[in-house]
Order: C-alpha cells, then structure tokens, then sequence
C-alpha cells in the first residue's frame, strides 16, 4: 500500500465505499478518461455515478467556469438574483422546457439529489393535505430521511436509524413475476375501502431504477401510472437524477412514454461540470410556497449555473441527440451479444440508452467482472440489491472507439472470469 493511500485507511471513515471498489489514487481526468498516480489511464463507464454525462472537464464549460472566476463573479448567494442563475433558468426554459411543452416552475432545493426529493416530498404533502407517499420495489431516492423512507434497499434504511414511517411500497414494474399486473395490484388497494392503504400525496418513481438493478419501466406501464394518478388525484413524482440528463436517450426520462409529471427531480448532471446542483420542476399550480418554506446555504451555486448554462448548448444541436441514441444501440447490441455469447453468465440484459448492464443470477459474478474489468482499466460499477447488476455508464460523448475498447475489456474480463477462451458460437 502506497503512502496517499495508507492516509485514507487511517484517518477517512470507514463508510467510504467506491474507492474499495477502484483502489487506485487518481490525479487527471478528460472527457471519458481518468489516470492515476502511476500513470495508469482508465476509461470510465461509471461517470461519476451518472453525474458526468458530458464526460470529465469539458473544455467549453471549463473556459467558462475559469473566465468567470477569473472575474471575481459570485460564487455563492443562497437565492439572491444572480445573472448566472437569470442565464441559466432563461437557457432552460428555451432550449428545454419549451421545445418539450413543458410549463414548470423551477426551484433550488439545495445542491443534490436528495435534496430536491425532500422538496419534492415535502410539497406533495403540502399540496394535497395528504400524509402518505406511495413508493416502489428497489427504488433508490436518497439517504436523508425522507429520502430513505422512499428507498426499498434494506441496508440503506437500515442506516436511518428509526422507522421510516408514510410510505407504502408497491411492486414496480415486472417486480417478481413478470406475468402480474402490478399497476392492477396497486390500484387495487387505491380502489378498495378495506386495504389498508389511504389515497397517497404522491407516487415517486425512477422510469429506470439505477442502484435498484438497471430496471427499465415500460412505456404503456407509466403511461397506465399516470392515468391512475389522475383517476385518484395523486401527484406524479418522477425522480430523474440519474435517469435524466440524455443518460436514457432523452433529456428526461419519460419524454418517450410522453407522460407529463407533476414533479420532476434533477441533479447530478444538470450541473453540467460535476458541480453540485439540484432542481425540482413542478407544474405552476403547485407553487403554494412561502417565502424560505423550504430553503438551503448552497442553492444558490454560482458555479454551477455557469456550467449548467454552457452544458445546455449541446441540446441545441439536435445531432447530440440523435448520437446518444445511436451509442446507445451499440450498446445494448454488444450487451445482448454478451449474453448470447456466454451463456455461463446466467445473465440478461437490462436498462435503457446509456443506462444498461447485464443482471446475473450466478451468485457474485458481477461484482468479479467489475473487478476485472478495472484491472485491465476500466472502470465499472454493480447494481442491484445483490450487485448482481454490472452497469455500463459511460460519458454520453464518448467516441465509439473508446466505445468499443472498453467493450472488449469487458468481454475479456467477462472470460478471464468464466474461464472460458472463446464464446460459443451460433
């Protein structure tokens, strides 16, 4: 063990989790690139989590994030009217929101994920009277209380510490027997006077559940929620943090099922840079906020709207698009290959664009071709309430060389594992 690294051991918690996963001290980052101390160079399939869709130091957000600083711009004013923040929410309405006839209000909650589905939460309840949420099977919203209590993964509830109590989870879609109708099921419960189950402020839900395992919603199953959701007057919170962003083909996740969400949840890429910021969108009707009823010492990242503000530019150009979903075909085509190929892996492929992996039922076979796979430098995540999920996330500007170089890392580690020389061949 070097001396950096024997610094971490010593004095950071133990609660640290992904640098066991990659343990490698790194230095230098670009686009979907990462090197560390020794120089190693590694391709990224993980994206900071999904916080780095634009890939590392894009070069046109540095310049601007640089020229700003440079000139002494704020930096921080907690909700003050800034021109970063003017330039943003004007970028976002124009290049975003208007293109998709989407009329929302935009509020910073605070600069992350869980922040803006505690604001989320909290104005459902506000709005409706309603105490109640209704959550699904391996959602994943958070690790702040309200969040939590949104979040099936039992070791992440556990570590609340108290009952996570106003919340009723339902099974998501094709959770456990592919063959039941798990939107009959719950309205169900929303039908009948003996269930048990009070009419909720609000559903949340990811339309691709990323730390749940890569589980994709189907377009007619989200399609079917909303329209119960307007059948029983209840909020539609969809939580797009790490769906959002291009990450599924789209900006937002549910463009394609053309659902219209009361509520909207975006963090990790908005910032473009992988500079903390948070949004919750929501229809205007809904904003019956008091003045600091909700409010937080860094919404208001100066920083981060700069960024934010240069990243939008890339949706301008509707080549951008059309590109993720071109990588994305790759993808899942080299996914289903994968499976085919090797039949050992027990495995099928899940997800949806540039949020995919293959799900393995042989027991910690993931996490080994994780492992794998960052030996022979790339890096990689699992999912999954097992890790039975390895998870590609590349940088949505990756070129398809590197593309392809980090699939033949895979199908090598995916070898080197099974311990087999060649695929079979049909």
């Amino acid at each position: 063990m070097n001396e950096t690294m024997s610094i971490f051991n010593e004095l950071e918690s133990e609660v640290r989790s992904y640098c066991r996963s990659f343990p490698a001290v790194f230095t230098k980052a670009k686009g979907w690139k990462m090197w560390d101390e020794d120089g190693t160079e590694y391709i990224d399939f993980f994206a900071g989590a999904g916080a780095l869709n634009y890939g590392h130091n894009d070069e046109k957000m540095k310049r601007a994030l640089i020229d700003y600083i440079a000139d002494d711009g704020i930096t921080h004013s907690l909700d003050m009217a800034t021109k970063p923040k003017a330039a943003f929410l004007k970028k976002l309405n124009e290049v975003i929101l208007k293109p998709r006839k989407l009329n929302y209000k935009v509020m910073f909650p605070g600069p992350t994920g869980t922040n803006t589905v505690e604001s989320a939460l909290k104005l459902a309840r506000k709005v409706t009277g309603r105490t109640e949420i209704i959550s699904f099977t391996n959602g994943f919203h958070g690790m702040t209380i309200g969040s939590l209590s949104v979040t099936g993964n039992a070791s992440k509830r556990k570590g609340a510490g108290i009952p996570l109590t106003n919340v009723v989870t339902m099974p998501y879609d094709k959770f456990g027997d592919e063959e039941v109708d798990t939107l009959r099921y719950l309205e169900q419960f929303l039908r009948d006077n003996g269930s048990g189950v009070d009419i909720p402020a609000a559903v949340i839900l990811e339309t691709v559940q990323g730390e749940g395992g890569i589980n994709a919603a189907r377009m007619e199953w989200l399609q079917q929620l909303e329209r119960i959701c307007k059948k029983y007057d209840i909020l539609m919170i969809i939580d797009d943090v790490q769906a959002g962003i291009g990450r599924t083909g789209t900006f937002f996740s549910f463009e394609e099922a053309g659902i219209t969400p009361d509520i909207v949840c975006l963090s990790k890429s908005i910032g473009g840079y992988g500079l903390p910021l948070a949004l919750t969108l929501f229809k205007p009707e809904l904003d019956i906020w008091a003045p600091g009823e909700h409010n937080g010492t860094f919404r208001g990242n100066n920083h981060a709207f700069i960024t934010a503000t240069a990243a939008l530019s890339y949706w301008e150009d509707p080549s951008f698009e059309q590109a993720i979903k071109d990588k994305s075909k790759k993808i899942h085509a080299f996914l289903t290959k994968l499976v085919d190929s090797y039949p050992e892996m027990n495995g099928c492929v899940k997800g949806r664009g540039f949020m995919a992996g293959i799900g393995s039922k042989v027991d910690g076979l993931a996490g080994k071709i994780a492992a794998e796979a960052f030996k022979r430098g790339l890096i990689m995540e699992t999912a999954g309430p097992e890790d039975e999920v390895f998870k590609l996330f590349p940088p949505l500007t990756i070129s398809d060389e590197d593309l392809e170089k980090g699939f033949a890392i895979i199908e090598e580690s995916v070898r080197a594992v099974l311990g087999v020389k060649e695929p079979v061949t049909t």
